[in-house]
C-alpha cells in the first residue's frame, strides 16, 4: 500500500505541474495578444500621422506655388506689391535703392531712417515730416526692387 500512496502523490504532483504550465502558457498567450493589439493601435496612429504630414506637405506646396506666382506677377509689374502699409525693412530697402542712406536695414525706424525719409520727401516736394505716408510710399515703392543709377 505504500507504493499506491506514493503513486497517488506522484500523479497529483504531476497534475499540478502540468496544469501550472498550461495556465502559464495561457497567460503568456494573453500577454502576447495584448502586445499585438498595442502594436496595431500604434501602427494605426502612425498611419494617421503620416497622412496628416502628407496633407500638410501638399498644402504647403500649394501655398509656395501661390507665393511664387505672386512674386513673379509683382516682378512683371516692376514693383513688389505690399498688401497695406509697407514694413520698415521695405521702406529702408527702397530708400537705400533710391540713393538715400537709411543706415542699417534692420526694420527699426531710427534717426538715420527718419532723416533719409525727410531727404527723399524734400527731393520730391512732399511735406518733410520723416514719416512714410501714402504720398511718400507711392513714390518710394518704385525703388523697392531696383536700384537708382
Amino acid at each position: 500500500m505504500k507504493h499506491s500512496g506514493v503513486a497517488v502523490l506522484s500523479v497529483s504532483v504531476l497534475a499540478l505541474v502540468l496544469s501550472g504550465c498550461a495556465t502559464g502558457h495561457k497567460k503568456g498567450d494573453m500577454e502576447i495578444q495584448g502586445l499585438k493589439n498595442q502594436v496595431s493601435v500604434l501602427e494605426s496612429q502612425l498611419q494617421s500621422k503620416d497622412d496628416e504630414i502628407n496633407n500638410l506637405k501638399a498644402s504647403l506646396s500649394v501655398s509656395e506655388q501661390t507665393s511664387q506666382s505672386q512674386v513673379k506677377e509683382a516682378g512683371n509689374k516692376g514693383v513688389m506689391e505690399t498688401k497695406s502699409h509697407p514694413t520698415m525693412k521695405q521702406i529702408q530697402t527702397a530708400l537705400a535703392n533710391a540713393g538715400y542712406n537709411p543706415g542699417v536695414i534692420d526694420g527699426k525706424k531710427g534717426r538715420q531712417t527718419k532723416e533719409a525719409i525727410r531727404a527723399f520727401q524734400k527731393a520730391h516736394d512732399i511735406h518733410a515730416d520723416g514719416k512714410c505716408g501714402k504720398k511718400t510710399w507711392d513714390l518710394l515703392k518704385e525703388y523697392l526692387d531696383k536700384k537708382s543709377k
